[in-house]
C-alpha cells in the first residue's frame, strides 16, 4: 500500500469511527434508565437521547427566538420546592407496585388515546396534588414490563376514572404515536424521558433532551412530535422544535453548583424540545422533595439568548420512529454532513 493511499485510508477510518467517550457529540454510554426500575428510558438511539452538538442552526432560529422573547427572558425551572412540602412543584411519577389493580379510564379525546387499562389508583400521585386545577398529569412505570403509562387531566374515582387523554409507551421501543395523535402532552411525545429527573441530575448524568414550553406555537409539528396545538404562523416554533445551548455559554462554579452544571451540559449536548404551550422558556422536571431552592434558583440565571434552534431533520430514520442516526456513525455522516 502506498503512503498516500495509507494516509487516505486512515483519514477515512477516523471519520467513520465513533467519537471517543466524552468527546463532543458522543453519546456517553447506554440509554438513560428510569430510576428504580431497571428499564431503559427508551433506546439509546431515540432522538431525545441523541446529542445535537453537530447539527446546523435552523433557518428559523432567529424568528423563533424573537417570538419567545429570548432577548429579554431567562429560563425558568418549572419544578422544585413549594409552600407545601408534601406536594413539590413538578410532575410526579411512580413505579407500579406489584399486584396493583389496572383501571379502565374514560377519555375526553378517546380517538387519540390508548384505550387500555392503566395502573391508576387512588394512591397515584397527580401533578399539583389531588385538588389541582392544572394539567393533572399522572405518570406510571411498570418495572415488570417496562411499560410507561401517562395521563393528562387525570381524575380517579372507583368505577369512574377519567382523563383528557392517555398514552402508553414501550420503554424498549422507538415507536412513536400515529401521525396527528396527541399523548398526555400536546406534542404527542412522552413526558417522563424529557423531564429533569432528580436521580439523574444527582448522578451527574442527565443524558437526554428536556421538555420546554412556548407561549406561541405554530399550527404544525416537527419530528419527533406527532401533534400540534398552536394557532400561529411560521414566526413561532412548532411542536418538536429543538433548541441547543451555545457551546461557549458558561456560568462560574460560584453561581452554578454541580447540579446546575449537569443541567447545563445536558442543554448543550441534548438541548430542549418544545412539547407544550405555556410560559416561554419554562422547562419541566420531576416533582421531588429533595430539590432545594438553590438547585432550581441557580438555573434561573440562564438567559434564553444562550440558545439556538437546530435542524435535526437529518437524524430521522423513519417518520413513525424516534430512532435517530447516531453521531460518529457512517449513516450520520451520510445524512448529516
Amino acid at each position: 500500500m502506498s503512503a498516500t493511499l495509507g494516509a487516505a485510508t486512515l483519514a477515512l477510518a477516523s471519520l467513520l469511527a465513533p467519537p471517543a467517550p466524552g468527546a463532543p457529540g458522543a453519546h456517553r454510554g447506554p440509554a438513560p434508565t428510569v430510576p428504580g426500575t431497571g428499564c431503559p428510558s427508551f433506546p439509546a438511539d431515540a432522538v431525545w437521547n441523541t446529542p445535537v452538538t453537530g447539527l446546523p442552526v435552523n433557518a428559523k432560529s432567529s424568528a423563533w427566538l424573537a417570538a419567545m422573547d429570548a432577548s429579554t427572558s431567562y429560563l425558568h425551572p418549572d419544578y422544585g420546592p413549594s409552600g407545601d412540602p408534601s406536594v413539590p412543584y413538578g410532575m410526579p411519577w411512580t413505579v407500579v407496585a406489584s399486584g396493583v389493580t389496572f383501571t379502565r379510564v374514560n377519555f375526553l379525546y378517546a380517538s387519540q388515546s390508548d384505550n387500555v387499562r392503566y395502573p391508576f389508583t387512588a394512591g397515584t400521585p397527580i401533578e399539583g396534588g389531588p385538588a389541582s386545577t392544572g394539567d393533572r398529569h399522572a405518570i406510571m412505570v411498570s418495572a415488570a414490563t417496562c411499560e410507561l403509562y401517562e395521563l393528562w387531566d387525570a381524575h380517579y374515582r372507583p368505577g369512574s376514572a377519567h382523563a383528557g387523554s392517555g398514552a402508553t409507551w414501550d420503554l424498549r421501543s422507538d415507536a412513536l404515536r400515529p401521525a396527528g395523535w396527541t399523548s398526555a402532552d400536546a406534542a404527542g411525545l412522552p413526558l417522563l424521558p424529557l423531564l429533569v429527573n432528580y436521580d439523574q441530575v444527582s448522578s451527574g448524568a442527565l443524558d437526554h433532551a428536556v421538555r420546554v414550553t412556548a407561549q406561541c406555537t405554530q399550527a404544525s409539528y416537527l419530528w419527533p412530535a406527532r401533534h400540534e396545538a398552536g394557532s400561529a404562523g411560521s414566526r413561532c416554533p412548532p411542536m418538536g422544535a429543538r433548541f441547543r445551548m451555545k457551546a461557549g455559554f458558561r456560568l462560574p462554579a460560584s453561581l452554578c453548583s454541580a447540579f446546575c452544571q449537569t443541567v447545563l451540559r445536558a442543554m448543550k449536548t441534548y438541548g430542549l424540545i418544545v412539547a407544550d404551550n405555556g410560559a416561554n422558556w419554562y422547562f419541566q422536571g420531576t416533582a421531588d422533595r429533595r430539590w432545594t431552592y438553590q438547585e432550581v434558583d441557580q438555573l434561573k440565571r440562564i438567559p434564553a439568548s444562550a440558545f439556538q434552534a437546530v435542524d435535526e431533520s437529518c437524524l430521522q430514520v423513519q417518520a413513525g420512529s424516534a430512532r435517530a442516526y447516531q453521531p460518529g456513525t457512517a449513516a450520520y455522516l451520510e445524512h448529516c454532513r
